[in-house]
């Protein structure tokens, strides 16, 4: 079986600037990820949230590594630019993982991020 890195895209919202909101978003966020792609946070190389400027309550990365397996990933957390009409309150990430080249993408778009790519919330295959 042949292997490559691949990029899994993913975003999600929350409905206040809270710890308690995000934390759930992003486990639920994650826990997609993970399910939707058979991913095991090993074959992770790299992941980068991003995060809309009116949360900042807590950093994505800092939930993810309280996960399983995830303290040995390297993350980054970014402030996304400000774009007028943009969604409001949004986390995003963007994962670098090895993958098989014969295994279909899923990007996890969830709640109110569900309206960004409608186009990417089904299987890609690359």
């Amino acid at each position: 079986m042949e292997w490559r890195m691949r990029a899994i895209r993913g975003a999600t919202t929350v409905p206040e600037n809270t710890v308690e909101a995000m934390r759930e978003a992003v486990i639920e966020l994650l826990d997609e990820l993970e399910k939707r792609n058979q991913l095991h946070p090993t074959d992770i190389i790299s992941v980068t949230f991003s995060v809309t400027k009116d949360l900042n309550a807590t950093f994505p990365a800092a939930i993810a590594r309280s996960r399983p397996y995830w303290d040995s990933v390297p993350m980054l957390d970014v402030q996304e630019m400000q774009v007028d009409g943009s969604l409001k309150r949004c986390i995003r990430f963007l994962v670098h993982a090895y993958l098989p080249t014969s295994t279909p993408i899923y990007h996890a778009y969830l709640r109110q991020a569900a309206e960004l790519r409608p186009d990417w919330n089904v299987p890609q295959l690359l």
